[in-house]
């Protein structure tokens, strides 16, 4: 009776999981999309809103956990290439659920020169479809947006090398902007 009762829940668990993820599949965003807004503070409680970004492109990137060797190095590599960025008119964000404490330590300790918002309940990154719920715990995906200038959806960046990613967005920035 006990394995037929945990069999029954199991089936339920995956139904509701399913179903859920299902609903979601079809809100994913798309290029061309009008890019979500969202008002969030940074690491020195400064709040920071997609309309502060208007007329220049914008990486938003999400990261699950500051301060861990993968989303450091992915940090990082987005400070090296920041002049680069910033010559192609893009400003780098970067959005994860840490808190604000967490967040300035995490930009001190690697000398970040671009905002860590806090998205400490999930909404953000759950309007950008790069959150993931296990109703214990909330983590942020490692997805990036490439919004344009106009506050679209440019490019999406699910399948994130973080070796790679900031000078793939400097080619891909280079050629957007190629294009009559």
């Amino acid at each position: 009776m006990t394995l037929k009762l945990f069999l029954y829940i199991a089936v339920l668990l995956l139904a509701v999981f399913g179903y859920r993820n299902y609903a979601t599949a079809s809100s994913q965003l798309k290029i061309g999309d009008d890019a979500p807004n969202f008002t969030l503070n940074d690491a020195q409680g400064q709040t920071h809103y997609l309309s502060d970004y208007a007329g220049k492109y914008l990486v938003l990137y999400f990261y699950p956990k500051d301060d861990t060797p993968i989303c450091a190095k992915e940090a990082c590599h987005f400070r090296d290439d920041m002049a680069k960025l910033e010559r192609l008119g893009a400003k780098v964000v970067g959005v994860s659920l840490d808190d604000s404490v967490s967040h300035a330590n995490f930009a001190k300790k690697y000398s970040l020169p671009f905002p860590l918002l806090s998205d400490t309940d999930g909404k953000v990154a759950d309007s950008y479809n790069a959150l993931t719920n296990f109703y214990i715990v909330k983590i942020s995906k490692r997805y990036t947006f490439l919004i344009n200038p106009a506050g679209k959806i440019a490019k999406i960046y699910k399948s994130v090398d973080t070796s790679k990613h900031s000078q793939e967005i400097i080619d891909d920035l280079k050629a957007i902007q190629s294009k009559p």
